[in-house]
């Protein structure tokens, strides 16, 4: 049987991040994707102008409708920009229990607009952060999220995911793609250990969509059955070759989405 994987999280207008990204990264990695909206933004690649909530109680039902019915072999969280969102996917997750949650606080637009509501925040380390098998936090969210200074360096970066682990994810992925350097690396840090991922830095604006995509193609390994270490390595190969693809694409005039589908086209 196909693989399952659903996204929670927000429509994007201009198909580059959210839920938009999150199904194109299954389909291009052989994964059935459904999908519970959280939000309706008015966006594209220079900005987001509006954001429309959708109601908690629409949210719920969204979530009894898909899980009741499909095989869900992984779930990937993303923007939730609001506190009775995250009440409404927590309470979700109580009455269909995953073992296979992606969570990426999306906090912040790669424009720059805010995304998930101060107030939210806590509700975000609380509730979710404690349910997911793999948290994935870029560097500005780790430092968020923990009060901190953004790291600096590998050794920082593993000081923060070690902090946020006690927070009650079974593994964090911190993410440096916001970082310098010719590498962009990211650490995935469990209790037993560490391990590094590295890729050669892409030059570009078009950036549009990366941490959604990164999340969904993770959760789409764990629908496959991968490890997680495993899952982890082929989603940060797919997103760099995304990446390195986008420019073929020349959509909009801002920060361009990846190109999700470049190994068809």
């Amino acid at each position: 049987m196909v693989p399952i994987a659903v996204t929670i999280a927000g429509s994007d207008s201009s198909g580059g991040a959210g839920i938009q990204a999150d199904l194109k990264t299954f389909s291009a990695l052989g994964v059935y994707g459904a999908a519970v909206i959280t939000a309706l933004t008015a966006q594209n690649t220079r900005g987001v102008t509006a954001i429309h909530d959708v109601p908690p109680a629409f949210i719920a039902a969204q979530i009894d409708a898909v899980f009741s019915d499909l095989r869900v072999g992984a779930v990937k969280i993303g923007m939730l920009s609001v506190l009775a969102a995250i009440d409404a996917v927590a309470a979700g997750l109580d009455r269909y229990p995953q073992a296979n949650v992606v969570l990426d606080p999306v906090m912040v637009a790669t424009s720059g607009a805010r995304l998930l509501a101060a107030d939210a925040v806590d509700a975000l380390r609380r509730e979710l952060i404690p349910r997911a098998r793999i948290f994935t936090p870029n560097l500005q969210e780790a430092a968020a999220l923990l009060g901190d200074e953004v790291a600096g360096d590998e050794d920082g970066m593993r000081r923060q995911a070690e902090r946020l682990l006690a927070c009650g994810a079974q593994a964090v992925l911190i993410k440096g793609g916001h970082g310098s350097g010719d590498e962009s690396v990211d650490l995935l840090v469990e209790p037993a250990g560490m391990t590094r991922f590295a890729a050669a830095r892409i030059m570009t604006r078009n950036t549009h969509g990366t941490g959604c995509t990164l999340s969904s193609a993770i959760a789409a390994g764990l629908a496959k059955g991968q490890t997680l270490a495993t899952a982890v390595g082929h989603a940060k190969d797919y997103l760099t070759r995304a990446i390195a693809a986008a420019g073929r694409l020349e959509v909009g005039s801002g920060h361009g989405p990846v190109h999700h589908f470049h190994a068809w086209w």
